[in-house]
This record gives structure tokens, sequence and C-alpha cells, in this order.
């Protein structure tokens, strides 16, 4: 390993490495990475078929399944493969923050309220589902249009879509590529948290870095927002179960040697491909509406206290995603399926894929932090296009979810949030431990390597007033 600069080093191409690969980080979090497998997980990203100039990853890097979470690899769709494993199991896991017009001062006498209506209203919690469940046909509707379709239904307005990644919807999503289990799965799930680290939370704009794309952004300090953080729940975690299950079988018929098994991936332009890269955009599609019904429910809480200021939506990003995009590779514009997993798109101004509204800026880039610790709110940069312009997704475990059970007690994380004047709401303690904050790296000194490196520009930091959870 070399170092490039203070917040980027390089492992050079060696054995079945077809690129070398780029880490950001900075010194002292290398130490942390170097302690799990992250590292020779990334090498092996590297020996992807069809990879691009280098396999990357983000500074919140750490401990995957197949390739680190955090990694970022750009494969060619006509020499190259598509990976599940390099998406992620929970396909589409993103953030959506929506934004009020009113002050902490103003909120505040309705926190509490307003935190158990939140509550109330969002299913949360392992496995669980909304009363209602949704037809297979309806299924259908959802993961083909996405947020759009839950749009011409009622839900929601146009804003949501301008202000969404994708318009929130892959349009190339072909429902008939997604097994019946999976369907099954989703079938009640569409506007619910989930568990592990998915969570809704009122936040209020504490510190603002850029005056002038905060305002664009309609944030201003002191301000109380909203953010979301869950995916495509059960129904995601099955489609790349089951296109894993089908890949695997078929690599030695296409003469794909990996250099560890979890790597099940086929040609991008192979019947198996096609099909997983359609089946994945239904679980984005599904992602997104899960999301923007979520996003319905909170303002419906909302609304009960404050019918007359409404949340708006500022932007929804994702970051477990397999997407086609153009880049200039060696003087030749190449089209790639860009693996992020763990890692968030931060297209700059004036990028085509951009609503109208954020041409001038760049792409609103939300990075959550660990519970009861502050999140940020960036924005896309030209200085990004070395990484694909992807950056980080959140701050990055340090500790599994098993050894933050046996060293960290539920309850006295619960007991610190409330000490600081954090609400918590959560079904289990136990969900508060694999989650607490020192099971993740310093929130701060990751967005300092995401700011510093250039991967995204810091806007504003947000910290908790309360934190809603399922377990």
């Amino acid at each position: 390993m070399k170092r490039i600069n203070n917040y980027l080093w390089e492992i050079e191409k060696t054995g079945k490495m077809r690129v070398p690969a780029r880490l950001y980080t900075s010194e002292q979090m290398l130490k942390q990475i170097s302690e799990d497998r992250s590292l020779a997980q990334l090498v092996n990203g590297a020996s992807l078929p069809g990879i691009q100039d280098y396999a990357l990853c983000m500074p919140d890097c750490h401990e995957g399944y197949s390739v680190p979470i955090g990694f970022v690899g750009a494969v060619s769709i006509k020499e190259g493969v598509v990976s599940p494993s390099s998406c992620g199991f929970d396909i589409n896991c993103g953030m959506r923050l929506l934004k009020s017009p009113l002050s902490e001062e103003e909120v505040n006498p309705y926190l509490e309220k307003l935190s158990h209506s939140i509550q109330r209203e969002v299913p949360s919690g392992l496995g669980r589902g909304r009363e209602t469940k949704l037809s297979v046909e309806e299924i259908d509707k959802v993961l083909q249009g996405g947020g759009q379709y839950l749009v011409k239904r009622g839900y929601g307005t146009q804003l949501d879509i301008e202000n969404c990644e994708a318009g929130g919807r892959l349009d190339w999503a072909d429902s008939s590529f997604v097994s019946a289990r999976a369907k099954q799965r989703g079938r009640d799930q569409v506007g619910t948290l989930g568990s592990g680290n998915h969570f809704s939370e009122i936040q209020k704009v504490e510190e603002i870095f850029d005056n002038e794309t905060a305002k664009a952004f309609g944030l201003f300090l002191g301000q109380v927002v909203v953010m979301i953080h869950t995916g495509s729940r059960g129904l995601g975690h099955q489609v790349c179960s089951d296109y894993l299950k089908i890949m695997a079988p078929k690599m030695r018929e296409y003469g794909i040697d990996m250099p560890d098994k979890q790597f099940a991936c086929c040609p991008f332009s192979s019947p198996e491909g096609k099909k997983y890269f359609s089946a994945m955009a239904c679980a984005a599609n599904f992602a997104w509406a899960n999301r923007h019904m979520i996003a319905c429910s909170i303002k419906k809480a909302w609304d009960y206290f404050f019918k007359k200021e409404p949340l708006g939506l500022l932007y929804d990003v994702a970051h477990n995603i397999i997407k086609k995009e153009k880049y200039d590779i060696e003087g030749k514009e190449i089209e790639v399926a860009v693996h992020r997993k763990g890692a968030t798109r931060a297209f700059p101004k004036n990028h085509p894929e951009l609503s109208p509204k954020y041409q001038k800026t760049g792409q609103p880039v939300l990075i959550p932090g660990s519970m009861g610790t502050c999140s940020y709110v960036l924005v896309g940069a030209e200085t990004g296009r070395a990484s694909f312009y992807s950056t980080s997704h959140g701050a990055g475990r340090v500790m599994s979810r098993t050894k933050a059970l046996k060293t960290v007690s539920g309850k006295e994380v619960m007991d610190n949030l409330r000490k600081k004047g954090i609400i918590v709401k959560c079904h289990s303690s136990r969900g508060i431990a694999e989650e607490a904050p020192q099971a993740y790296k310093d929130i701060n000194e990751v967005v300092e390597v995401v700011h510093n490196a250039g991967l995204s520009k810091k806007v504003a930091r947000l910290v908790p007033l309360a934190v809603i959870k399922g377990e």
C-alpha cells in the first residue's frame, strides 16, 4: 500500500487484480480499517472482470459480504460482470430528508407527542409490516413504478419525484424477474422501517458550513428536519439471495474465476445478468416507494400538530445500488455499471442526471451518523470525479453487532441519550445496543475525509432531537 495524499491510499495491482485498489481514509482510521477483512475484500473486488480505473472504498469502509461496505466499482457493460453481492442485500437502502419551516423552539413543546405519533404511524422492527397486505398485482405496480406510481395514486406530489434520485424509479425494472417469495415478503412492508441501523430521526440544523448552498437547499440554523433511513426490506434481501444462487453455478460456464466464493457474478450481457439487473431495479423502486410512504406517514403525524407549516422533501438518495453511467476512461467514453455498496451518489452541478432544481448547486448528499450523534448534509462536487462521483453513506462500523451486544448495554445507551435531552422511541433495547455510537467510527472524522478529499462538500451539520427505531 502506498500513500497518494493525506486522504488517499493505493494498493498496487498484483495477483488476480485487474486494477489497483484505492481507499479514501485518514491515517488514524486506516488503523481501524486494518483490523478486519476490509482491505482483503477490496483487493478481491479489484478482480471483478471488466472493472475500470480502480476498485474504490469510502472512508466509512468496513467488512461486508464479498466486498467491503463502502465499495465502488465501475464495470464495463460490454466486457464485464454484474455482481449482486457488490450491490448488497438491502438493495437501495438509502436516506430521505424532510425539511420544515419551523425552528426547534417552535417544535419543542410538541416533540414528545410528535415522536410517539411517528412511532405509531410507521411500523418498525424485525419482520414487522402493516396490517393490510398489498395484492401481488399491486406489488408488481410498485416494483415497476416506485415512488412515481404512489404519486399517481395520490400520495405526495410531483416535487417528491423531482427531489429524488432517478425520480424515484429505475425504468428498466421488470417484475417478472422477481421471485414469488420476494414479492410475498414485500406485500406488507411498503411504508415500514425495519430493524438494524434503520431509523427515523427528528433533528435540528446545528451548524452551516456553506451559506449559499444551504440557502438554495432551504436550510437555516435551528431548523427542524426529519431524516429517514431504510431500504427494500425483505424483498430486496430475497432478490439478492435468489440471484446469488442462480449465478454461482453459472460462473464456471462463463469462465469466471473469483478469489472468493461470495462473488457470485455473471456477464452483464448474459441472461442471468440482465434478469438480475432488472430485478435489482424492482427492489430499488420498492425501496423508494417504501421511504415515500414512510414520509407520507410522518407528514400525517406532523400535520396533526403543524398543519399550516408542512414538511417538504429536500432529497432522497440511495447507497446500495447498481446503475449505468458514462465516464471518460483513458480518453474514451465508456458505459459502465457503477456498483455502489454502502456508497452514495454525489453528482456535481450541471450533471445531466440532476433535476433542474439542483443543476446550479449540485446534488444534495445525506450522510447519517450513528445513533445519538450528528448527521451531515453535503453537496456533490466536480472533484469527486475520481470516485465516479461517489461518497460515504454513513459512519461505518468498527464493532460487529454481535460484539456490540456483548460490550454495550442497550439500557445504558438509552439513558445516555436521554441525559443529552434526546427522546428515544424503540421497541427493544437489543437494537439500541447493536447500534450504539461506540460501535461506529466518528462521523465527524469520516466527513472531514470526505470533504477534504473532495468526494463531496459540507453544507450543514444536523443533531438529533428524537430517535425512532424498531429494535
